[in-house]
């Protein structure tokens, strides 16, 4: 926790071995991390749906889906939490297949804690620095969909000359996509960027609030055309910037 009282960052530890769940919970708790460990690839998931994390430290070698496996699936599904992947294989060959699978880093066991202290430390602030690119990265303060304009700054949707009565929930939501448009974003980023990082809703709501948001702008909301959902990693807006 840093003077403020908020963590460090929010770190999910899977590892079959209850003894290093448990020094990891205790080594990271104490360094003012929010820490929650599982022992499956099914904890694991039912976590990153309840809530957002911020680093996944990931054992290899697990009994049934492999850590590979794991990680391999979490990227098709487009989770783009980093994940420190751990091993008590050494190989070579055994690391570079796993950054090939998607793990950001890779740490073999057994491991110093400063060691695995700073490479946590340093993906996150890699992760931050991604994060604020993103975000400084975005449309111009006018965006256009079919009829409507949308103006970022002021927080106004207007469809051709009249203004649209529009919740704080959904203007959130628009704001959320518009940030970044014609990319994809993900359910979790798109809570985060609406309710901030301290949000407790769970992350399929999101898929209800598109639902509204739909109702609110498209024609057809069975065949959407401003909001697109994209398979496997959430929606995106498709918008022009406006003049």
């Amino acid at each position: 926790m840093n003077e403020a009282g908020v963590p460090a960052g929010r770190v999910l530890v899977l590892d079959d071995e209850a003894d290093i769940r448990a020094m990891l919970q205790r080594f990271l708790t104490a360094q003012g991390f929010e820490v929650r460990t599982v022992r499956s690839g099914a904890q694991l998931d039912q976590q990153l749906e309840r809530q957002p994390w911020d680093l996944l430290l990931l054992d290899l070698m697990l009994p049934g889906e492999s850590g590979l496996a794991i990680c391999r699936r979490l990227r098709a599904q487009g989770q783009t939490i980093p994940i420190l992947m751990l091993t008590a294989r050494g190989n070579p060959a055994d690391r570079v297949l796993g950054l090939e699978t998607g793990a950001d880093d890779y740490l073999p066991k057994p491991f110093v804690p400063s060691e695995l202290l700073a490479r946590v430390r340093a993906m996150l602030r890699r992760q931050g620095m991604l994060s604020r690119q993103a975000e400084t990265a975005v449309a111009p303060a006018l965006l256009r969909f079919g009829p409507y304009r949308f103006d970022l700054r002021r927080q106004e949707l207007w469809k051709g000359e009249e203004p649209v009565e529009i919740t704080t929930a959904e203007m959130r939501l628009l704001g959320a996509l518009g940030a970044t448009p014609n990319r994809p974003v993900s359910r979790l980023a798109l809570l985060e960027r609406a309710h901030g990082r301290d949000h407790d809703a769970h992350i399929r709501s999101i898929d209800v609030q598109v639902l509204r948001l739909r109702q609110l702008v498209e024609a057809d909301v069975a065949a959407p055309r401003h909001i697109r959902t994209i398979w496997g990693l959430g929606y995106m807006l498709l918008a022009e910037p406006d003049a």
